[in-house]
């Protein structure tokens, strides 16, 4: 079902990784500096890792939308939308449901309850979506369910989508729900 732990929320902002330099086989030391070094794979244009703070429920996930679209688009990952998008979704919506409402004692500075949104590219052929509220509440995944009913099949659905999901608490308070999908084309 999950990993351990997800190695962390470093919010916000992002880490962008750099591009490797090599000197190609048949260099010689005395050649010029920028005959000598040469790019080992194309520099990346996006950062590993990305963050969206969330403000308001309704307007939060249009954002987030927007965000996963764009940021797979960059990251040359557009296979993998469907899957992203519905995983976010529904760790946006657990978070608004019910994470939102036990936070009251810890807004944020608009009132709002404060929650984050973050993408990474893990291992080869991962994307984590992770969701970081102010609630110290745990997910709680539905043993048994009824088919028609409206709640409760959020969890079910992120299961079913990622390779692993799990959660991690959050110092000094809140947690991160994430999910770990494949990236790699599974035909």
């Amino acid at each position: 079902m999950s990993l351990p732990a997800y190695e962390g929320l470093r919010l916000p902002g992002s880490t962008a990784s750099s591009a490797g330099l090599a000197v190609p086989p048949g260099a010689r030391p005395g050649a010029p500096a920028a005959a000598r070094l040469t790019r080992t794979e194309p520099p990346r244009t996006s950062p590993r890792s990305v963050a969206l703070r969330l403000v308001g429920a309704e307007q939060g996930c249009g954002q987030a939308r927007d965000f996963v679209r764009r940021t797979l688009a960059d990251w040359a990952l557009d296979h993998c939308r469907a899957d992203a998008l519905t995983v976010v979704a529904e760790l946006l919506a657990n978070a608004v449901l019910h994470a939102a409402p036990h936070s009251a004692a810890r807004p944020s500075s608009c009132g709002e309850a404060e929650i984050w949104l973050k993408l990474s590219l893990r291992r080869p052929a991962h994307l984590v979506c992770a969701v970081a509220d102010p609630s110290d509440h745990p997910p709680v995944y539905p043993h048994t369910s009824d088919p028609f009913d409206e709640h409760g099949r959020g969890l079910r659905i992120i299961d079913a989508l990622s390779e692993h999901w799990g959660w991690t608490r959050r110092q000094p308070s809140g947690k991160t729900v994430w999910a770990m999908l494949r990236t790699d084309r599974q035909d």
